[in-house]
């Protein structure tokens, strides 16, 4: 069994949710981003998602662009993020590690040599934020050959029609995006991400990852109540901008977040769950 899929049933064994924060490689300095990861296992991260740094990271909003900004400064490119990603695996052969990124840098690498680097590296997952899965077969299908998950977005303005369309081109887990706009943006609306989310689990066996605007232990406790994942950057990425200047100091602050947000989401009690999907 794949590593996402074993963490997340263990998860379901245990009545817990995942909790997957992200960070950018290389923010705010490279030699930060493998012991952070670690100190994110540590304070309760279940799986992690680690940016490729990208000088036009659409999606994302002024903090993790900015995050992008600082790692690129520090000349962070693909190969630098797959050997982060090898040094984690030295002391950490458990915790899935996803990619999120876009497809200019994996397109210059080239799909074969992404791929085979990637599996050889650790990773788990990709997320490529600008590929449309009517365009990803070629990738995924690449992918899919050296047991990588790609994963995919869904947004609140998906139709059903393009809801099927996307799970029936994913593994891992389904992510999807609370609200309308990029990173960091905007007011969590709990009740109408919840009721989506019940209109998706119809539709697929895969759990489903809740992110964006997601800043507390308020907002994680409530997500955690119907989600599988609970999705955290902007917020942690925030507290390494602060912290830049002191790189030390990061790892503490960024900890106690992140066992906050764990704490937090360990006493929330889940929803229960329709037990009818679509295989």
């Amino acid at each position: 069994m794949a590593r996402i899929a074993k963490r997340f049933a263990l998860l379901k064994q245990q009545g817990r949710r995942a909790l997957i924060p992200f960070i950018t490689a290389g923010d705010p300095h490279p030699q930060v981003t493998v012991p952070l990861m670690h100190t994110l296992v540590d304070a309760g991260a279940d799986l992690l998602e680690l940016g490729m740094p990208f000088s036009d990271p659409m999606a994302d909003g002024p903090v993790i662009q900015q995050g992008n900004e600082r790692a690129l400064k520090n000349q962070v490119n693909l190969n630098s993020v797959l050997a982060m990603v090898t040094e984690f695996r030295a002391k950490d052969e458990n915790t899935p590690v996803v990619l999120m990124g876009y497809l200019n840098p994996i397109e210059v690498m080239g799909y074969e040599r992404f791929a085979e680097s990637a599996a050889q590296a650790g990773v788990d997952g990709l997320i490529t934020v600008d590929l449309p899965p009517e365009e990803s077969e070629s990738l995924c299908k690449v992918l899919r050959n050296y047991d990588l998950d790609p994963i995919f977005l869904l947004a609140p303005t998906s139709t059903l029609k393009r809801i099927d369309l996307i799970i029936n081109c994913a593994r891992g887990f389904v992510y999807y995006v609370a609200l309308r706009g990029v990173t960091g943006a905007g007011n969590l609306n709990v009740e109408e991400v919840k009721q989506k989310l019940q209109a998706i689990r119809r539709r697929t066996a895969l759990p489903l990852g809740v992110g964006f605007g997601i800043n507390s232990p308020e907002a994680a406790a409530q997500v955690a109540e119907f989600a599988d994942a609970v999705i955290v950057g902007s917020a942690v990425v925030k507290r390494i901008a602060d912290l830049a200047a002191y790189p030390d100091k990061i790892y503490n602050e960024v900890g106690r977040f992140i066992s906050s947000l764990r704490a937090a989401m360990d006493k929330a009690a889940p929803a229960a769950m329709p037990a009818e999907v679509r295989a």
